[in-house]
């Protein structure tokens, strides 16, 4: 008799932070630092909306303006987005949150709107705005750079895009999306968290490309899939692969996988390895339906922001509350001097 497994049993976790990512978020962090990055824009992919938010960027982000892209929202539930703007509005009142499948532009001029009412608030002192672009690999930054390009100044693509997570592996130059006013993005490498903590939170990341396949199993990838899917209700793996019914254990799912694709060794042994990864491909490409693989409940969504990204922004409260005291006195001295009439600042 077809029973789901109450829990999925998984207790490694799976880490990839290779020197190039080290590199990267150095240069990131100094690039944050000065005054020549103005808005950070957090790329997050949305079938994870918790597990693939890094908290090195909220770390070293600082008081910069943040718009948070949830990208991809063709391969997600759409229900979703009405949950992470509450959770947003509640416990992130200041930050700006977009919806976009960059692939068709869905929202893309949005996000040079902000750059561009930025641009507009202080054009003396700004003669133009630089929007960093963040975000853990194969999220869509580079294909979301290339969409605000096409959008703002009509022009082609400007950075290398790719299926494999770490195509783009520097900090790359600035790349002009708007002309008047004048509006530049850097484009950076994906960059992983260090260390997650949570096993399953690893394996959604690696399920979802944020993790090279080769660094992940993919049996096990291929098992967590099977397992969420038969969670959702969700069989159609049972007709496209001619299964007599619905399967809990993914030897069987993966024996008429390979059979049904010719995924066969010498033999006639079916390749376990090549067939889990078709499964896994499938699920990328939203042959699966639109799913969310966090829980994104009222509850799932409090346990995260109080849990897990409060205690580390509090340290970055501290960092933002010292820095607005500075710009104040500094503000000061100008009203002192007559440059500067009332409590007006540049900020």
């Amino acid at each position: 008799m077809f029973q789901i497994r109450p829990h999925f049993a998984y207790e490694k976790v799976i880490n990839w932070f290779p020197g190039h990512m080290a590199k990267g978020l150095r240069i990131i962090s100094e690039k944050l630092s000065s005054n020549v990055v103005r808005i950070l824009n957090y790329i997050i992919i949305i079938y994870i909306p918790l597990s693939a938010i890094n908290l090195k960027f909220e770390e070293i982000a600082g008081a910069k303006d943040r718009v948070i892209v949830y990208n991809k929202t063709d391969l997600a539930d759409e229900s979703v987005q009405e949950q992470i703007i509450k959770s947003f509005a509640k416990y992130r009142p200041n930050q700006r949150v977009i919806f976009t499948s960059a692939n068709v532009d869905k929202n893309v001029k949005s996000i040079i709107k902000i750059a561009a009412a930025k641009a507009k608030e202080d054009s003396i002192q700004y003669s133009y705005v630089t929007v960093m672009v963040v975000g853990m690999p194969n999220v869509g930054k580079s294909t979301l750079i290339n969409s605000m390009r096409s959008i703002g100044v009509h022009k082609g693509k400007a950075a290398r895009t790719g299926a494999l997570p770490g195509v783009t592996r520097s900090v790359a130059g600035t790349v002009k999306v708007l002309e008047n006013p004048s509006v530049y993005l850097i484009d950076t490498p994906g960059v992983m968290i260090p260390h997650i903590s949570d096993p399953i939170n690893s394996l959604k990341v690696a399920l979802t490309g944020g993790i090279r396949d080769h660094v992940a199993d993919l049996e096990v990838m291929a098992d967590y899939l099977l397992w969420r899917l038969n969670q959702f209700g969700n069989f159609s793996y049972v007709e496209k692969f001619k299964l007599p019914g619905p399967t809990d254990d993914i030897n069987i799912l993966l024996q008429a996988i390979g059979k049904r694709i010719g995924a066969l060794q010498k033999g006639g042994a079916v390749d376990l390895n090549n067939s889990a990864m078709f499964f896994v491909k499938q699920y990328r490409q939203g042959k699966y339906g639109r799913y969310t693989l966090d829980d994104v409940s009222p509850e799932g969504i409090e346990a995260h922001f109080t849990q897990v990204v409060d205690p580390v922004l509090s340290k970055n409260q501290a960092k933002k509350l010292e820095w607005a005291k500075k710009t104040e006195k500094r503000l000061e001295r100008w009203r002192k001097k007559g440059l500067l009439k009332g409590k007006n600042s540049f900020n």
